[in-house]
């Protein structure tokens, strides 16, 4: 029986993890919930799942879980602020931990869980992107078991050698490929993406996500984040991770080896397939996903994507060159655009423009530890919001 911690237990990969769990009972028992806003949903998986720890971020929260619960017979603790994330995430009766808490606020935590030496299911990809070799050195120093639940990497995780050593030429791999389904306005003509509204942005063809997500997938900068993550956790150099547009989702991403051998990851659109594959690994368990029928499909297309469409792809392409804190400036001003589009405050296309004066404003420099990085992290929300505001 291993005991999980869900860091952002009713968001969507929450949602699909408990989903998952709840079909295994005899292997998986759940620890500890977290949740941000959703107060009354939390309540309803603490009734269900029946955790020995919630997380709530204020003493308001807390109160308000506790009377939502007032008539459970089961027993909780309810806890709330960031200590209280990093101390369900490193707990010792935690066996792993699912960071799936979205952005900056889920790096503390998880790092708490990578320093404990927990099995991480990594989710938030915000954290890697931001601290980068930091969080690769507290993996290590910690023991930890680090897996990708994004269905990108996860997929090049399943198909890289099991002795993968993240070095790339060490294994004959020639280059990483990331698929991206394009978003809701593939094919819209770019002169009329400044009308986009965000209903529209977070209505993405293929995956049920959150909406911070779905719009990082329209402007193509939750690729951009990937190509950075994929980067920290395979070892890979900017030149050797590659991404195609692939509209049908089917293809999750490729590793291609130097003999030729293309070696290709293939499922539904689900993102339960890689939480179920990352809970059971080694091994393989049900995941409650359908296998996919190729014949149905019929047509897998394929293209290089267009950075006058998707200028966030290659903001974050060159942050990732330029290396230190130029991916958490990135992240930063990425996180204040998004939400300013969300409360139309801004439009569509300023997202990118956003993102591009704050990349230009700052300087970028080598990340020494994780107070610093956490200044660099304020200044850049700082100045993305002063831009959103002007």
């Amino acid at each position: 029986m291993q005991n999980i911690t869900i860091l952002g237990a009713t968001g969507s990969i929450g949602a699909s993890t408990l989903d998952v769990i709840a079909r295994h009972p005899d292997r998986f028992a759940v620890y500890a919930l977290t949740a941000h806003t959703r107060i009354p949903e939390l309540a309803g998986l603490c009734r269900k799942f029946q955790p020995k720890v919630a997380v709530v971020p204020d003493a308001a929260a807390a109160s308000r879980l506790q009377s939502l619960l007032d008539d459970s017979p089961h027993s909780l603790q309810i806890e709330h602020g960031e200590a209280a994330l990093c101390a369900v995430a490193r707990a010792a009766e935690c066996d792993m931990v699912m960071a799936a808490i979205v952005g900056a606020a889920g790096l503390a935590p998880t790092l708490a869980a990578a320093r404990a030496g927990k099995k991480v299911l990594l989710a938030n990809k915000e954290a890697l992107v931001m601290s980068g070799q930091l969080f690769m050195d507290a993996v290590t120093s910690g023991g930890a078991t680090l897996l990708p639940i994004d269905s990108e990497h996860n997929a090049i995780f399943q198909c890289l050698p099991q002795s993968y050593s993240r070095v790339p030429q060490r294994h004959g791999i020639a280059r990483i490929v990331l698929t991206a389904s394009g978003g809701p306005f593939l094919k819209r003509a770019v002169d009329t993406l400044d009308d986009v509204t965000p209903e529209q942005a977070v209505a993405h063809p293929n995956w049920s996500m959150g909406r911070k997500i779905s719009v990082d997938s329209a402007t193509m900068m939750n690729k951009g984040l990937e190509v950075i993550e994929a980067h920290w956790l395979f070892g890979a150099s900017v030149e050797q991770i590659n991404v195609l547009i692939h509209p049908q989702s089917v293809i999750h991403s490729m590793v291609s080896y130097v003999d030729g051998s293309v070696l290709a990851q293939l499922g539904n659109p689900d993102m339960r397939t890689p939480i179920a594959q990352a809970l059971a690994w080694p091994d393989r368990m049900d995941s409650g996903v359908g296998q996919i029928d190729l014949a149905q499909i019929a047509l897998l297309e394929f293209h290089e994507p267009d950075l006058a469409r998707f200028p966030c792809l290659k903001l974050a392409y060159d942050a990732l060159r330029t290396g230190g804190t130029a991916p958490a400036h990135l992240n930063a001003a990425n996180e204040i655009a998004v939400n300013a589009f969300l409360n139309r405050e801004i439009g569509f296309r300023m997202i990118d423009q956003v993102i591009a004066r704050v990349m230009d404003d700052l300087t970028h420099e080598p990340v020494r530890d994780m107070e610093s990085l956490l200044q660099h992290d304020a200044r850049a929300r700082k100045l993305a919001s002063g831009f959103v505001q002007s």
